[in-house]
């Protein structure tokens, strides 16, 4: 690995999105997260899509997106055995992060406060729906929360969708995605700290504070004017044009946060006049006829093409074109970029992609460098670094508290 985070010992207990995309972070820029299984393995190793060819199915495309560049072990953590296979792993790590529900890792006998007395340097994350008694007890606390109820109780479907219309979910499951890098900023936040103090901390992230957090907008507007910011569509709520028009042959952003990129619009569509023009030459004009400045927008866009507006304008005022995944996995930025990563998958013959990190440093560039774990491929390594013997680890395999 050539991360930045080279060296930082990660024990994962996470599973399904949000815990694995924050570890997934850590791993991409060099952190040695090792992922603790069940026997059983993690629930979403059984998440497609498969590959046709795939004889072996370790995993799908959803597992192996977001647990690539981490290492697997298997540890019964039901068994005595298992148990203290975890905290004698805990002992040497700097960080735990698990996002079970309220209480699991307590019933367990894994405890934070018993983790943190083996060793005081320890970081310990929790990603939840509603959060940790520690840190804030919500009367929520013993709710399920999945990306769903993270977006709706949040705040973030209620300012998303059609003016006047139905709440509407945004398409990627950011509930999941946003709450794991705000974890994971958490997460090396603490680190610094307890690299300086030599203590560590429980780390608190909450689905719905982030989504709260995300909202930001509504949050303020409500603190200053006591008003509910609703859905704005396609649009922006004080900034005209912002949003989203339809051309010939789809979609295209244009936005005009100054008055400089209007005037320079109006000269792109063929009414220079129209930026000393008082009726649309400043921001507030232009909101004060929306409908109107919208009709003049739109009209002009409709005999273009996304590629003829791109020719065009592209460069000149904020524009960019909606575009989808067979867009962008041709789109020469991407490839630019770095942005699709290749990966081998186990079980077949095939390289597959998947979104690579959008960080980017010169010294230490990290990135989707290993395709996820096969179940258990690293127990005996990660064992042996840990100071097990061979003997210690024929006999936890034997009792079933490892595998």
């Amino acid at each position: 690995m050539t991360g930045a985070l080279e060296g930082l010992r990660v024990l994962d207990l996470t599973l399904m999105m949000a815990g694995p995309f924050c570890t997934m972070m850590l791993a991409d820029q060099g952190a040695d997260v090792v992922k603790v299984e069940p026997p059983s393995g993690e629930v979403a190793r059984g998440y497609g899509p498969f590959l046709k060819d795939d004889t072996q199915r370790h995993y799908g495309g959803y597992f192996q997106s977001i647990n690539r560049n981490k290492r697997s072990i298997v540890v019964d953590l039901k068994t005595g055995a298992g148990k203290d296979v975890f905290r004698r792993l805990a002992a040497d790590a700097d960080v735990v992060v698990e996002n079970f529900r309220s209480g699991v890792m307590e019933r367990l006998g894994l405890p934070y406060e018993d983790l943190a007395a083996i060793n005081p340097g320890l970081v310990y994350a929790a990603i939840r729906g509603f959060g940790d008694r520690r840190t804030g007890d919500s009367p929520y606390r013993e709710w399920p929360a999945y990306d769903i109820v993270a977006q709706a109780m949040g705040g973030l479907m209620h300012m998303t969708g059609p003016e006047g219309g139905p709440p509407t979910k945004v398409g990627p499951g950011v509930g999941d995605t946003v709450t794991a890098m705000f974890a994971a900023f958490a997460i090396l936040a603490a680190v610094h700290r307890a690299r300086e103090c030599g203590r560590g901390q429980f780390v608190d992230v909450a689905m719905i504070d982030a989504m709260f957090a995300l909202c930001e907008r509504a949050a303020l507007f409500h603190g200053y004017e006591g008003g509910v910011s609703g859905a704005s569509s396609n649009h922006h709520p004080f900034l005209m044009p912002f949003g989203a028009y339809p051309c010939k042959d789809g979609w295209v952003a244009i936005g005009c946060p100054l008055d400089r990129f209007w005037a320079e619009f109006a000269r792109l569509m063929g009414h220079p006049e129209m930026a000393s023009d008082p009726r649309f030459a400043t921001t507030a004009a232009r909101l004060a006829r929306r409908a109107e400045t919208d009709a003049l927008v739109t009209r002009w866009l409709a005999p273009h093409t996304k590629a003829g507006l791109r020719d065009l304008i592209g460069g000149k005022v904020p524009f960019g074109p909606v575009n989808h995944i067979g867009d962008l996995a041709d789109d020469p930025h991407i490839e630019a970029r770095d942005m699709l990563a290749r990966l081998p998958h186990p079980g077949s013959g095939r390289t597959v992609t998947v979104a690579n990190t959008p960080v980017r440093m010169t010294g230490t560039p990290g990135g989707a460098e290993r395709p996820a774990p096969v179940l258990g491929a690293d127990t005996d390594d990660v064992l042996g670094a840990a100071g097990f013997s061979p003997e210690e680890i024929a006999g936890l395999r034997g009792s079933g508290a490892v595998a």
